[in-house]
């Protein structure tokens, strides 16, 4: 009879689990600089400052600032830092700066 180490078992779950995990998650793309100016430029995102104000009604600091393509258009992803220092995210609509999750 074989003999099952451990860590082999570990490596299979973590495979066969990966593809359910991937398949929940949100599909975006995010855009390069040059991507993200020329979509600012052209009036399809707000600027990033304003995305900013829509998220600091509470004092927290913003950590990491992402626009991408999502299925329903362009969104900035932020990344926040509390003073409490949770981590949270938000996520702006990138055409009229409204919260779409994460306040």
């Amino acid at each position: 009879m074989p003999v099952i180490r451990p860590l082999a078992v570990a490596l299979l779950i973590g495979v066969l689990a990966a593809p359910a995990s991937a398949a929940n998650r949100v599909s975006r793309v995010c855009l390069n600089k040059e991507a993200q100016q020329a979509a600012i430029s052209s009036g399809q995102a707000i600027p990033l400052a304003q995305a900013i104000r829509a998220v600091h009604r509470r004092p927290r600091d913003v950590v990491k600032a992402r626009l991408c393509q999502d299925t329903k258009g362009l969104v900035y992803v932020l990344t926040l830092l509390a003073r409490d220092g949770k981590v949270t995210r938000a996520t702006i609509d990138a055409s009229n700066g409204s919260v779409i999750s994460g306040r």
